[in-house]
């Protein structure tokens, strides 16, 4: 009688698993997983240590702040957001603000909370012109030069209003062109560059490295507004499968609108990723 690895071996089934197993050497389970916290802006403002902790329970490690009406971190201050944040397990790695002359205060809070990257989240002055945009891009490696001085990452994260075209330009290009991919990066917000129909996949290969954060949101294109994952029309897993080539170090979950709460929505959205293999 033949053994069940001889019978395997002469059925082909060996031989097909073996060439198998590279694929499902390849697959990959997400990590470190990150959440904007403008997701939960409103239970920040109302307790903001509560409510980190919530995050903390549901699994989040990485921590992404937003300016607010109570500053930068919702009442907290740099140290203080900071130390609740590694007791919990969690790290404060970047965070939104403006530019204004108000910068190197925002600077040095940003330090002071132990942030990696400094991310500014909409163009320092109006005008969808080229002009215009050469000018934010100039702001951007002015402000890029003190970031690093402070050992500090400068990055500017899109919507969608970037993507239009003047003068057969995307401006969005202005700023990765005229701004040095080792001074300015990049914070791709997944979501809208894609309801512009851009593709993201092609920006990582034309300016690859240029986008160490990402804001991973999945999108209703038919309401054009964010949604829980799984449920809109991005394809999360195509894009995990690119974060190499993106040069991406962190993403951040990111959903602005819910169907309930704010805080379901961040689990939901946590356990999806969990259960996710890409």
């Amino acid at each position: 009688m033949k053994t069940r690895r001889e019978f395997l071996k002469a059925s082909g089934y060996l031989a097909v698993g073996a060439a198998l197993v590279p694929n499902l050497a390849k697959a990959a389970k997400v990590k470190n997983v990150g959440i904007q916290l403008y997701t939960v802006r409103k239970e920040m403002l109302a307790d903001a240590a509560g409510t980190l902790k919530q995050l903390a329970q549901i699994g989040y490690t990485e921590l992404e702040s937003a300016r607010s009406e109570k500053g930068n971190f919702y009442g907290l201050q740099p140290k203080e957001i900071k130390k609740i944040a590694n007791d919990l397990g969690m790290t404060v790695r970047s965070g939104h603000v403006q530019i204004d002359n108000n910068w190197q205060r925002t600077v040095d809070m940003a330090a002071e909370a132990g942030q990696t990257y400094l991310v500014c989240a909409s163009l320092p002055t109006e005008g969808q012109t080229v002009a215009n945009y050469h000018r934010c891009a100039d702001a951007f490696s002015k402000a890029a030069e003190t970031c690093k001085k402070a050992n500090l990452v400068f990055g500017y994260h899109n919507h969608e209003y970037e993507f239009e075209k003047v003068d057969g330009k995307i401006l969005y290009d202005i700023l990765l062109d005229r701004t040095d991919a080792n001074l300015v990066k990049m914070e791709m917000d997944l979501g809208w560059a894609i309801l512009t129909g851009n593709d993201p996949l092609a920006y990582f290969k034309k300016y690859p490295g240029r986008f160490p954060l990402w804001h991973l949101k999945d999108m209703d294109k038919t309401k054009k507004e964010s949604t829980e994952f799984g449920k809109g029309q991005i394809d999360i897993k195509k894009m995990l499968q690119n974060m190499d080539k993106s040069g991406t170090k962190y993403f951040f979950v990111e959903q602005e609108e819910y169907p309930k709460t704010a805080m379901e929505s961040a689990k939901y959205d946590y356990d999806y990723l969990a259960k996710l293999t890409y």
